[in-house]
């Protein structure tokens, strides 16, 4: 026997997709993605494809370049304390800090949002984070993939991923290796904490302690602990691009998983190394809390977190105060953190 299609038939709602509110999202989410648009791009929403014109942007002999990354087990946090607003910024975060590493502008991203049932609103505040981090960015939300997929992901569940192109003249990549030498000082720009990094160590930290999302931060008065965790990844863009427009950075080197001692050398010809002053700068107090409500060996915690640096630039010493006076006078927080030694 077989069912006569309308009856008794399953639709696509039946089997836990809801196409209508796929399109309530799209509706939602549309203002901010045009908020983004600059030249090159239109940052509308809908089309197959997303394209950028290099010459309308200003480009003569672009060399692209293209990053992607998630925000990773932060977005526990959001989605168990219910702060959503963020995670977007961290996402876009994520990616565009890599394309600043060598030098590039960013110029669009695209997001994609997976989850088992479509909430749109929830959605939204997401999406709507993405677009903020975009404006940060100066870069625009250029398209992007939502997908429903029920029985993939737990209740409540949903991840992100990130996608970003991003451009420099030719000649302007960074790093430049050849230039680099002995004596070349490190600056270090401040991140605004862990950013998007370590947060499984975090987890397991903050369970150890006995706290909840919502118990008052230990390190960061009148805030819950939620929404002091889920300070969003600082986007160092815009600050950046009259540094590297006056070729002031040798080298540069995005801050993420592995902290300072593994990132840095990313950034370094073979026979150099970084010999940093640890006592520079002073770690933001999430860091401590960390440390000692953890016990986590410092080794752990150097190979981990940032401790307080987001983006580190090798530049000439006679350079050096100009970048951090460029730098602090854009509203960043930079700090002469080290040298360049021999390996």
């Amino acid at each position: 026997m077989t069912n006569t299609p309308g009856t008794n038939g399953l639709t696509y709602r039946d089997a836990g997709v809801d196409i209508d509110e796929g399109e309530r999202l799209v509706d939602l989410i549309k203002p901010a993605a045009k908020s983004t648009a600059r030249p090159g791009a239109e940052a509308a929403l809908g089309g197959f494809a997303a394209a950028f014109d290099p010459k309308a942007a200003g480009f003569k002999d672009p060399i692209f370049l293209a990053t992607t990354d998630g925000v990773g087990t932060k977005l526990k946090i959001a989605i168990e304390s219910g702060r959503h607003e963020t995670v977007g910024i961290d996402l876009v975060a994520m990616c565009v800090n890599d394309l600043s590493a060598q030098g590039a502008e960013p110029l669009m991203f695209l997001d994609y949002y997976a989850t088992g049932k479509l909430n749109a609103e929830e959605a939204a505040k997401v999406v709507l984070g993405i677009a903020e981090g975009c404006r940060q960015a100066g870069a625009a939300l250029a398209g992007g993939e939502t997908a429903e997929m029920p029985g993939m992901y737990g209740k409540g569940d949903y991840d992100l991923a990130g996608f970003s192109v991003g451009a420099a003249e030719r000649g302007a990549l960074l790093p430049r290796i050849d230039e680099m030498m002995i004596g070349d000082v490190i600056v270090g720009i401040a991140s605004s904490g862990p950013h998007s990094n370590g947060y499984s160590l975090v987890r397991k930290v903050v369970e150890r302690s006995g706290l909840a999302w919502d118990a008052p931060a230990p390190f960061a008065p009148g805030k819950s602990l939620a929404e002091a965790l889920l300070t969003p990844t600082r986007i160092y863009a815009k600050a950046l691009k009259p540094i590297f427009e006056a070729k002031l950075a040798k080298g540069a080197a995005h801050i993420t998983g592995g902290g300072l001692v593994e990132n840095t050398p990313r950034a370094l010809p073979d026979q150099l190394e970084a010999d940093f002053d640890w006592n520079a700068w002073q770690r933001p107090a999430v860091f401590e809390w960390l440390q000692a409500t953890g016990g986590v060996p410092e080794t752990d915690m150097r190979r981990t977190f940032n401790l307080g640096i987001g983006m580190i630039l090798i530049v000439d010493p006679a350079k050096a105060n100009d970048v951090v006076a460029k730098l602090n006078g854009a509203g960043e927080q930079a700090f002469k953190i080290g040298v360049l030694k021999s390996a």
